[in-house]
């Protein structure tokens, strides 16, 4: 036995608190108390362990699950990576031992004497019920019933088969119920967005998940009786939910589209765009003269439609499991932002004057200094307003093109920063088609993504400023969890800083992403430990991230520090908040406070819809955005729907003719995606060719 003190989160309200708990092995029990010193009272709580799952959180390495196979969870939190091991490996030992000795001890199934029509002997609870609770009634879902003439059959040894075409009744019955409801219009007296049949819908998916979990326990039950244990190392996992979820989440609309000729004209023409791989995927050189500083200013404050569609989160929710990978689920509409994801990339590009300056510094300290600044200046703008919205994920082969032009005289410079600075790096040609830019009176950065995978979502993005000789190159995967009252995204992936004038390439990496409260005012906080290095002068900064305690605590915080790796010397520490005021400690005790809400942003100039390719991202989301921005939001679905059945269908093109897709601007590069013409390989052929002419 053992016992210690660990946190357990108890509701929204009171949050996490320190209780006292005890694993007591013999009877398979995990109780709490509210302290060591009431051990000998009543438990506040117990759990049976035989049939639980333990399941180590991937929130944090403190956090673990203790599932019940009553239903029941505990939500805890160790003191440290060690003690929630300890605590796990325990648990998981006394769960297995106890979870084997229900299948040697509890008699066979086939030998009991069962039928899901009885009501029990007249001792049973059973008897008590009303006479519409008994199992058949039970199965009867919606207005389909069991066969009445045929009496169900005893359990034979085969009655897992038997349970297990029952169950399948069930859960297409509890299928054409859903169908039914979804296809009630959207408005009238009865409507497929009613209190009353959402909940109807949500109990019974809840149902059916929850009776599958328990025939997985009696197929484990049956099989440790047959083997005489379970095999070592055996885990119990809960069965995924048999219904697809898919179909679901489609914002209480009907699943097939009306008519063609009732369809308007703009999804007729989203559905009738030809197979992207048919288009021409030769990279384009957007010129950018032909674009337009962007005067769209689409801010997410809208609280209306979060407030008037709670029932259908309320819906959604009930149909997810705490861990559930939300790649492939369909949200709904009303929860989108009024741009793409490879757009939300573009606006972490807002403030290219710190971008540019950080090839001014001049020295590789300072340089590394001024990449960390503009890395945590950057996210404030990729956030468009307060509430947590989820931007349009981008369609395979999706693009989007800017750029920003920024005033030489608005970039920051040092003494000395000027051609002295840059005499000590080797000297770096340009193409002579670009040469000409140097005359004019500012920089241009110029940016591209592409989404290149679906099936996993990656995007990659590329920004570059020929002027000063210096680009990034990214690929983001992004991968989204349901994390019970919030929602996690991982962005797995790594970006790369080059500045050519001075040889160095900055390797980075991203934050975790987290919706937070999200049955109520959505917000958004990052989380997790990112990295900066350069390989070359051996600089590097570990930037962390900090989620908001349950009790106490900022939020928003982030703190860092900037060392020389040979000498192993903090040359810089910052602390404050990504979205309002940073504070940098440099070495020589001087203090420098960047408020991130005074920082002037640059408009981004955009080609207009007119000029832009039917990919491009603004063009082929259009009708969505017109509609959200209209308030429409069964117009914006439709238009959603087309744009991904479209998708879905190409896919599934691809597949049946073993087409592999093709990219447009991304190359794969190992398990990374590379920009075709990055500028590192430009002036390299430049300087190459004239080299040979030499």
């Amino acid at each position: 036995n053992i016992c210690g003190y660990l946190m357990k989160y108890t509701n929204l309200v009171t949050g996490w608190q320190f209780r006292f708990f005890v694993l007591n092995n013999d009877a398979g029990l995990l109780e709490y108390f509210v302290n060591e010193q009431s051990r000998h009272l009543k438990p506040r709580g117990t759990l049976q362990l035989a049939g639980a799952v333990i399941s180590p959180s991937d929130e944090d390495s403190h956090t673990f699950t203790v599932n019940a196979a009553s239903g029941e969870q505990y939500k805890l939190r160790a003191t440290d990576a060690k003690e929630r091991q300890h605590w796990v490996s325990r648990l998981q030992i006394c769960t297995q031992h106890h979870t084997e000795a229900i299948g040697k001890n509890n008699p066979p199934l086939k030998s009991r004497s069962f039928s899901l029509a009885s009501q029990g002997s007249a001792s049973s609870p059973g008897v008590q019920r009303r006479p519409s609770q008994n199992a058949v009634s039970f199965f009867n879902v919606g207005h389909h019933r069991l066969s009445t003439g045929k009496r169900v059959p005893i359990m034979q040894p085969d009655h897992l088969v038997d349970v297990r075409e029952m169950m399948s009744q069930a859960e297409g019955q509890q299928r054409d119920l859903i169908r039914s409801i979804e296809c009630l219009p959207v408005s009238g007296h009865l409507t497929s967005l009613d209190q009353d049949l959402l909940m109807l819908k949500a109990t019974s998916m809840a149902t059916m998940n929850c009776l599958n979990d328990c025939f997985h326990i009696l197929q484990l039950q049956h099989a440790s009786q047959q083997k005489g244990s379970l095999p070592a190392g055996t885990t119990i996992n809960w069965l995924e939910p048999k219904i697809s979820l898919a179909n679901h989440f489609k914002n209480g609309a009907a699943q097939n589209f009306p008519a063609e000729i009732n369809k308007p004209a703009s999804v007729r023409e989203e559905q009738s765009v030809a197979e992207p791989c048919q288009l021409t995927r030769e990279p384009e050189e957007v010129n950018p003269e032909e674009e337009l500083e962007d005067i769209c200013d689409d801010k997410e404050d809208d609280l209306g439609a979060v407030e008037e569609q709670r029932s259908v989160i309320l819906h959604l929710l009930s149909q997810l499991k705490l861990g559930m990978d939300l790649t492939r689920v369909v949200l709904p509409t009303f929860i989108l932002e009024k741009r793409s994801l490879l757009e939300m990339y573009a606006d972490f590009m807002s403030h290219p004057d710190l971008f540019i300056a950080i090839t001014n510094g001049t020295t590789p300290e300072e340089r590394m200094i001024r990449f960390v600044e503009y890395y945590l200046t950057s996210f404030h703008e990729g956030r468009k307003g307060a509430i947590a919205k989820k931007p349009y994920n981008p369609i395979i082969g999706e693009t989007f093109h800017c750029s920003w032009r920024m005033p030489k005289s608005d970039v920051a410079t040092d003494v000395g920063s000027n051609s002295s600075a840059h005499s000590a790096s080797e000297p770096v040609t340009l193409p002579k088609d670009l040469e000409g830019q140097k005359e004019l009176d500012y920089y241009t950065v110029k940016f591209v993504a592409e989404q290149v995978s679906h099936h996993p979502p990656v995007s990659g993005f590329y920004a570059e400023c020929v002027e000063r000789k210096m680009c990034v190159n990214a690929h983001v995967w992004t991968k989204s969890k349901f994390l019970g009252m919030s929602i996690g995204v991982t962005m797995v992936g790594e970006g790369l800083l080059s500045l050519l004038e001075h040889g160095e390439e900055y390797t980075f990496s991203l934050p975790c992403a987290y919706a937070r409260s999200i049955l109520t005012v959505p917000w958004v906080e990052l989380g997790g430990k990112v990295n900066i290095n350069c390989a070359k002068t051996g600089y590097s900064a570990s930037i962390n991230f900090h989620t908001k305690p349950f009790y106490g605590g900022k939020l928003h915080r982030v703190t860092g520090e900037v060392k020389q790796n040979v000498t192993n010397t903090v040359v810089c520490r910052v602390q404050g908040e990504w979205n309002s005021v940073l504070e940098f400690t440099y070495s020589n005790r001087e203090t420098k406070y960047v408020d991130l809400t005074k920082l002037s942003v640059t408009r981004k100039r955009v080609r207009p819809l007119e000029k832009q390719g039917p990919f491009e991202s603004r063009r082929l989301w259009q009708h969505v955005t017109e509609s959200l921005r209209d308030g429409d939001i069964d117009k914006a679905t439709e238009h959603k729907r087309a744009l991904e059945e479209r998708q879905r269908n190409e896919e599934r093109l691809r597949a049946e003719t073993e087409t592999p897709w093709c990219t447009k601007y991304f190359l794969k590069e190992g398990d990374g995606w590379v920009y075709h013409k990055p500028l590192w390989k430009t002036v390299s052929a430049v300087q190459t060719q004239q080299t040979d002419t030499n």
